[in-house]
């Protein structure tokens, strides 16, 4: 009797080390790593590391508003084919990193938009203004993931955007070398990125953001529809939309612009 209640002991003993050895090596099992937010496996907010990813992308936006300079002013009315055609487009992209709830990115933008048909203005024989505008555009944000669910993560973001943009203005018949005139401006933006798991490959994306500063009012929103189709690759496509109202009290210049059309990318998960 002695003899069977010592390996009875024995046995539990080893069923109980085998169950405290198989919940310690679950419990230091690292969970699947993911990229940025826009990809569709992001972090889970346990997981402790950071998470890197890269998106270059094209938008291929039309642009109508009025740009003005020393104190004249043009219509633009480029469409996306008007771009697209004259290749008005430059360098895009974001970068982003990820620590558990705490988000960190920036999107930068560079491009060119041009009208041959600005409307003419009534002065000096003046029949017809060709406008062109260059901006750079640079938007770090931080952020806070505010909702963490299965089927729906919501962040919340704050940061700024800084506009450096020239507007040229070329008159018909030419007067001297036209009028040309430059800004540097920050404001202030807040918003939300809105993400919706479709499937372990498959995520829909909502974002925007609003404020100003320098702007009487600078916002955006967009949606982008996101499928991994490699480990580490998240093809992005969608819609987005831009929209400024520079017009400084005593200053010539001006740029009320709003800006839409298709975006894609490709995300390019490093961790």
């Amino acid at each position: 009797m002695h003899s069977i209640r010592h390996r009875a002991c024995v046995s539990l003993e080893s069923i109980a080390l085998t169950f405290l050895l198989t919940l310690m090596s679950v419990a230091q099992t690292p969970p699947q790593a993911a990229g940025t937010t826009s990809s569709p496996n992001p972090p889970a907010a346990s997981d402790d590391g950071w998470h890197f990813g890269v998106t270059p992308y094209l938008w291929f936006a039309s642009a109508n508003g009025t740009i003005g300079a020393l104190g004249r002013d043009a219509s633009v009315d480029a469409s996306f084919g008007d771009i697209f055609s004259k290749l008005n487009i430059g360098l895009m992209g974001v970068v982003e990193a990820r620590k558990k709830r705490l988000i960190l990115n920036a999107d930068f933008m560079w491009l060119k938009l041009s009208d041959d048909s600005a409307a003419p203005i009534n002065e000096f024989g003046v029949q017809s203004i060709k406008a062109k505008a260059t901006q750079f555009l640079l938007t770090p944000k931080a952020g806070y993931q505010i909702v963490d669910r299965e089927k729906i993560k919501v962040d919340g973001t704050l940061g700024i955007r800084y506009w450096h943009l020239s507007n040229d203005l070329t008159l018909e018949p030419q007067i001297a070398n036209g009028i040309s005139d430059s800004a540097n401006w920050v404001d202030v933006v807040a918003g939300a990125r809105i993400q919706v798991p479709l499937s372990p490959k498959a995520l829909v994306t909502v974002l925007g953001d609003a404020g100003g500063g320098g702007a009487n009012s600078d916002y955006q929103v967009a949606g982008l529809f996101g499928y991994k189709f490699k480990e580490k690759f998240v093809f992005q496509g969608g819609w987005r939309y831009l929209s400024v109202n520079y017009r400084p009290s005593g200053n010539g210049f001006i740029y009320d612009v709003g800006m839409s059309g298709p975006i894609i990318g490709v995300t390019i998960n490093f961790k």
